[in-house]
């Protein structure tokens, strides 16, 4: 007898204590999910994007996918950025995922998204730059914007115990390039240095983390990339068209990176093809292709829905198991048939 699984909501605290102590375990999660991909046991759709007419930096986007292999769930992560928040002392972004049963369609969690979003992208962000560096270890690692991603980032890097020398950080906000720096500055005794200009983020870094808000491109000059770095590209519109076209390019998925104004949509209008885009993060865990070492390799995911449903769905059984979360007895109670 088929019947709907029960519901439960889960909070932040429940969400951040369970990423807390397993930061190691999540990038094999997302290792696993990118594969799973890969191999087509996926359903990705575009992300929907909700704008307002009379307020255009702010958005609402709905990320809906199916993940199969070991993981078998479906569900909707629905995350809104309202850059104005911040000041009025609340975070730019909110985000609610649900997750659905496979079975039955029923919705079986309700999970507070913005720890699970930023995650699941740190988590990405450190195994594209572990598959292209080569290993855990980077001379010195330049950072420009030194927000909540950046320092979800951070903390992936500290956790897998990568050998890193020095920092440079840069962020407009030169208060909050300090209070990043003073954060790090606890857990390492690694060279720290706050950058007046953004172009001291990229000279002499051989891994940048690039994680701004930024709309539209501002870096331009392809002397960044001369040293050939491997750069994060998590914020996905900070490089012009000209340096996209010089690096090797890798993403999580081409056709849902190359669109809404990336800089790789606008690296492809500027070519008239993608090209320039070598493959996905999954040709590389499977080996089909390798970082060229004497080119700037570029990593830009845009961010796969499936990334959130692995993530979640490890959290949701956790947290579950541990007896967390807030059971919702009777929640589709009333339902007709």
């Amino acid at each position: 007898m088929v019947t709907p699984p029960p519901m439960t909501v889960i909070d932040a605290g429940d969400i951040a204590a369970q990423v807390e102590h397993n930061r190691p375990e999540l990038v094999e999660v997302v290792r696993a999910a990118y594969l799973a991909h890969d191999a087509g046991q996926s359903a990705n759709p575009h992300s929907s994007f909700l704008r307002f007419p009379h307020n255009s930096r702010a958005r609402i986007i709905s990320l809906p996918a199916y993940l199969g292999g070991e993981f078998e769930v479906a569900g909707n992560k629905w995350i809104a950025s309202f850059p104005e928040n911040t000041r009025h002392g609340i975070p730019r972004a909110s985000a609610t995922l649900i997750l659905n049963d496979c079975a039955t369609g029923f919705p079986f969690a309700c999970m507070e998204s913005s720890i699970i979003s930023a995650t699941r992208t740190a988590a990405s962000a450190v195994l594209g730059a572990e598959t292209l560096v080569g290993e855990r270890r980077a001379r010195r690692v330049g950072i420009v914007g030194t927000g909540l991603i950046a320092q979800h980032v951070w903390k992936f890097l500290r956790d897998l115990d990568w050998e890193i020398g020095g920092y440079r950080l840069f962020d407009l906000d030169q208060d909050a390039a300090k209070r990043y720096g003073a954060v790090v500055a606890e857990h390492t005794d690694a060279e720290i240095v706050i950058a007046d200009r953004v172009e001291d983020a990229f000279t002499d870094c051989d891994l940048v983390v690039l994680t701004t808000v930024a709309g539209e491109p501002h870096l331009h000059d392809a002397r960044l990339l001369a040293h050939n770095p491997v750069v994060l590209h998590l914020s996905l519109r900070d490089l012009a068209p000209e340096l996209i076209l010089a690096a090797q390019n890798f993403t999580d998925d081409v056709d849902h990176a190359v669109r809404e104004r990336t800089s790789l949509h606008l690296a492809e209008q500027r070519a008239g093809n993608r090209d320039f885009v070598d493959g996905t993060l999954g040709d590389l865990l499977r080996q089909r292709l390798r970082r060229h070492p004497g080119r700037p390799a570029v990593f830009s995911p845009f961010g796969l829905g499936v990334l959130d449903l692995a993530v979640g769905k490890w959290v949701h059984d956790r947290v579950v198991a541990a007896g967390g979360g807030h059971p919702q007895a009777g929640f589709f109670d009333g339902v007709g048939v």
